[in-house]
């Protein structure tokens, strides 16, 4: 086969690859791409079909724990952005959401690992080295502090508005934002716990609690391992000590220090449940008027119900009613 022949094969096979690559744009989301720290940032801008040059205020969605790109899809088309239907929101907002570090910001889930996570190595279940590097709380509060900035001088940005919520590992960052931010008007912390993703662990773990197996104290030992090397970055599966340690630290004061409405909302069968409920307590005593929360029962951490075998009911899909109540929350405020 001549080399002519082979250089033209392999040129309509990089387009016919390049063609199967979706991007987000194919989906109707702007993909931003920016700097910080002199490292890549990609962001998803969702808005409303034909109003995407109108100024709306950001409404900002921070990411869980896992390194899952933020715009997956399939042969059949795209899968939830969000866990919730975003619809709704882009009448009053344009919704930015930040993806995960060193992670790409679109791919087929095909290419993904459990839980659609990207790996480099999808057996040992590794996530890339920048990912796990960067990993912690602070780096995503002043990465997306930094993008807030950026964005508020985009046209398309109405700025005396600006929400930022988050779920799970994302209620801690988004906590933090808005404790150092002036610029956050509004809060919605969802399914996080107040005194820190450790007290989770060690929930989750006393239900283990046998007469002859402690779990809870295995879990504590392992905190007291973190807390003697709490900038320890490991390269295997599982969260380093870093990432613990950084999202173990409580927002409690922050919480309670913060001015702007916030809206905590919680499932009462989360391990976080009663940490928000004490959290609650302590926010009643201290008189703040400006935290509302919205409990829901029976519900676990993903908003599922509990069925009487105290098995996760996964048929019920809540989320759409969660995210119409933080938008009521938001109009009335």
């Amino acid at each position: 086969m001549s080399k002519l022949i082979i250089q033209i094969i392999m040129l309509l096979f990089s387009k016919i690859y390049a063609h199967s690559q979706k991007i987000p744009e194919d989906f109707g989301y702007k993909h931003i791409a920016m700097k910080y720290q002199d490292e890549p940032v990609d962001i998803i801008v969702i808005s409303k079909i034909g109003e995407e040059k109108i100024a709306k205020p950001i409404f900002f969605f921070c990411q869980g724990s896992l390194p899952q790109p933020v715009v997956k899809y399939d042969e059949k088309g795209l899968y939830g952005t969000l866990p919730f239907d975003e619809n709704p929101f882009l009448e009053d907002f344009h919704i930015v959401i930040i993806g995960k570090p060193f992670v790409p910001i679109i791919s087929d889930v095909k290419k993904l690992g459990k839980n659609f996570c990207y790996y480099k190595d999808v057996e040992k279940e590794l996530p890339p080295k920048g990912y796990l590097e960067r990993n912690y709380l602070d780096y995503y509060v002043f990465r997306n502090n930094f993008v807030l900035k950026q964005l508020a001088k985009e046209r398309w940005v109405k700025n005396k508005k600006l929400v930022v919520a988050g779920h799970s590992e994302g209620s801690t960052i988004a906590s933090k934002m808005a404790s150092i931010n002036r610029k956050i008007t509004h809060l919605i912390y969802s399914g996080g716990n107040p005194y820190g993703r450790i007290m989770n662990i060690l929930a989750q773990s006393r239900s283990f609690d046998t007469d002859s197996i402690n779990e809870g104290n295995n879990t504590i030992e392992h905190w007291k391992k973190v807390v003697e090397n709490p900038n320890e970055v490991n390269s295997g599966s599982g969260d380093s000590f870093k990432t613990t340690y950084s999202f173990s630290l409580p927002q409690k004061d922050n919480l309670m220090h913060l001015k702007i409405p916030v809206l905590i909302s919680y499932g009462t069968k989360d391990w976080s449940a009663p940490f928000n409920d004490l959290f609650q307590m302590e926010a009643i005593r201290e008189k703040k008027d400006n935290c509302a929360f919205k409990s829901y029962l029976n519900l676990e951490h993903n908003y599922f119900p509990i069925n009487e075998n105290a098995t996760v009911n996964q048929d019920i899909y809540n989320w759409d009613k969660i995210a119409q109540d933080w938008r009521n929350w938001l109009q009335e405020k």
